[in-house]
């Protein structure tokens, strides 16, 4: 090849280098102004557990799965072996966390660089650089890329997963089984709704390549020589069965082997069945007994990962839910919920382009990436766990990489204007997303776009991890520094480990709530007051908390309202009962 034929290559992963870089630096700054959310004490501690014990019960009775955990702790699990002195994951969580979190960032890196050769695969280098830019510049995406959770994990492994499986269509088996069975198992590792979001995905990608199959045959036989050909024979309803048979062929041999690797993978769990397993080790050695005995090794592997997911079906039908109390939601599944809150979370430019789209070349969205996310996202309209945007994160991502691509595809090649004007507004929107991530850092958990108010009024609207997630104390901390504050009551959305070393009065929120406004002052008074946004405005309607939301802060950091009961300014009387009543009323309703 000669030399001047090599230099786009240079220029794309230069361009891919400096995407990865930039945001890695992003997040890792970001993640020393951040405390602990709420799921990661939990996470660290069972991943250094896992790796300790083999075992991932106490992941599985919670319906979490173990390779996000896993990645994020081996670092700290070499530095333990390698010191011989074992991590406290209570205690030394602060020292803990930023390695986890730093760990964390290879599927940040494997999702950007996937993403890149997906945009390429689809519309040339220009696909793979817009959709490494887009992705890149996202701060919704970068918040969770911050956090050593498992969202960012499934994410990833499902985009590789797509990839694969384009790329493998007719090609043999390694690449159209191999790698696909491989990057399913990775995505249920990742996440148990890796097993309904893969086939889902995978079964998008069949149908869009059906639907193309279908649009080249119906042209070549348009003209003269349609004349000789049956239109009956070019429905699409009739090409279906018969195309479909190489991907049920292929599901066939996918989803066994990848369930083979996750149940691997879990091999050394135990379960309550180990005194069979015991019992079989007790008898003669013969090829029975082997056969028994490693039936009952995977058996009861089986059945823990068989646990999480019933936990999970549990979940689900029993619901969990944050609501929007400037939205009029209250704590209720809504079928649109995740619409909605990609509206806000969601970066203007990624809600803009797919109306431009329409307008220029709708054909150009009918790409399977575009058409995945889609899919995604309308099957969480019958999810009843609606705590953040982070659920339906791989619908995300694919639809951003999937809307980079419509987007270099859709100006026609005769049409200049058409070209020169989907420059500008490309140049345009990720000029916006890129001072969007910059302008929020390190707050990138707390991003509201600005046709909803803007990140600094989000809370209004939203809680839990798409705003307050109990990352915020670091920040409450430098203020009571500054302010010389000595004694603060407070009323904190997060996992209560991480209060160990806090000099602070935390006020016990069940009985703060139950108790009403006189409670509420009783407990806090001599105090300044800080409670997380979440608890003001995304956890129910109680008394205390209609009160709280009537009475001004006196200040506040990003996800704390701070109050001031120390009696140095006047505060209004609690009301009464009648009147907390009607205040709830007149509050926003469904």
């Amino acid at each position: 090849m000669p030399p001047n034929m090599s230099l786009p290559k240079w220029l794309d992963r230069g361009w891919l280098l400096v995407c990865l870089l930039a945001s890695s630096a992003w997040c890792i700054t970001a993640a020393d102004r951040l405390s602990a959310t709420w799921d990661e004490p939990a996470y660290v501690a069972h991943g250094l557990e896992h790796w300790r014990s083999g075992s991932i019960r106490s992941l599985a009775c919670h319906g979490t799965m173990p390779l996000p955990m896993d990645v994020a702790t081996l670092p700290l699990y070499v530095w333990e072996r390698w010191q011989g002195t074992p991590l406290d994951p209570v205690t030394d969580l602060d020292h803990l966390l930023p390695w986890a979190r730093a760990s964390s960032l290879i599927f940040w890196w494997l999702l950007l660089i996937y993403g890149w050769l997906t945009g390429r695969e689809l519309a040339g280098p220009w696909g793979g650089r817009v959709a490494v830019t887009l992705l890149a510049c996202e701060p919704t995406l970068l918040a969770h890329a911050t956090l050593a959770t498992t969202d960012m994990a499934l994410s990833a492994c499902l985009l590789a997963l797509t990839y694969h499986f384009h790329r493998g269509r007719g090609a043999g088996w390694f690449r159209r089984i191999g790698w696909p069975a491989f990057w399913l198992a990775a995505s249920m590792l990742a996440k148990l709704s890796g097993l309904a979001f893969g086939p889902l995905c995978l079964g998008i990608i069949e149908m869009e390549r059906i639907f193309t199959a279908w649009r080249k045959r119906r042209r070549a036989t348009s003209g003269a020589i349609a004349e000789t050909v049956p239109c009956a024979r070019l429905s699409p309803f009739r090409l279906v069965p018969a195309a479909f048979r190489p991907f049920w062929r292929d599901m066939v041999q996918i989803m066994p082997a990848a369930l083979i690797l996750v149940l691997l993978y879990c091999i050394n769990d135990a379960h309550p069945i180990r005194e069979f397993v015991n019992w079989t080790h007790r008898l003669p050695d013969n090829p029975m007994t082997r056969t028994l005995v490693w039936t009952a090794e995977h058996l009861r592997v089986a059945n823990v990962v068989g646990e999480a997911f019933k936990f999970q079906v549990h979940h689900n039908r029993d619901s969990h839910v944050s609501g929007c109390y400037g939205l009029g939601l209250n704590c209720l599944p809504h079928w649109y919920y995740f619409p909605l809150v990609s509206s806000m979370k969601l970066t203007l430019p990624l809600l803009v382009l797919p109306i431009l789209l329409v307008l220029i070349r709708p054909r150009s969205l009918l790409n399977w990436a575009y058409l995945s996310g889609l899919a995604l996202l309308l099957f969480s309209l019958q999810s009843r766990i609606q705590i953040g945007v982070r659920l339906v994160l791989p619908a995300v991502v694919l639809g951003t990489v999937g809307l980079a691509v419509a987007f270099v595809r859709a100006p026609r090649p005769n049409a200049v204007w058409m070209r020169r004007f989907g420059t500008a507004c490309l140049s345009a929107c990720l000029a916006w997303s890129a001072f969007s991530c910059v302008h929020v850092w390190p707050h990138g958990l707390c991003y509201v776009n600005e046709l909803w108010g803007g990140t600094e009024n989000g809370y209004l609207y939203v809680g839990d991890s798409n705003y307050d997630w109990g990352q915020g104390l670091k920040d409450l901390d430098r203020w009571r520094r500054e302010h010389g504050v000595t004694s603060l009551a407070l009323g904190y959305f997060g996992d209560s480990s991480v209060l160990h070393d806090w000099d602070v009065s935390r006020l016990p929120l069940p009985d703060m709530w139950l108790d009403g406004p006189d409670g509420l002052l009783a407990r806090a008074r001599g105090h300044y007051l800080a409670v997380s946004t979440t608890l003001v405005y995304s956890h129910g309607d109680s008394p205390a908390v209609l009160y709280l939301r009537r009475l001004p802060p006196v200040d506040r950091t990003m996800t704390f309202l701070i109050y001031d009961f120390t009696g140095k300014t006047p505060l209004p009387q609690p009301a009464d009962t009648d009147s907390i009543c009607a205040a709830r009323l007149a509050a926003p309703t469904k």
